[in-house]
């Protein structure tokens, strides 16, 4: 590999990284409590993608429900 593809390839697993990171934050923050950073770091992204579906099924039925989420 070039230089170059191995910046661009540097580049991009830094922001799958960053991604990582705001997803397991954000699924902390509407967890309450119920997931820690460290464990939604531990998830595989199947496991992160399943806790997603959960996180946004929930706010679902919250507005239709019309119950406060905040």
């Amino acid at each position: 590999m070039s230089h170059e593809q191995i910046g661009a390839m540097v580049e991009t697993m830094e922001k799958e990284c960053k991604d990582i990171r705001r997803e397991a934050i954000k699924m902390t923050w509407y967890m309450r409590g119920g997931l820690t950073y460290e464990h939604a770091m531990s998830l595989s992204s199947q496991e992160r993608e399943i806790v997603g579906e959960l996180i946004k099924d929930n706010l679902e039925t919250t507005k239709k429900s019309g119950l406060p989420f905040f």
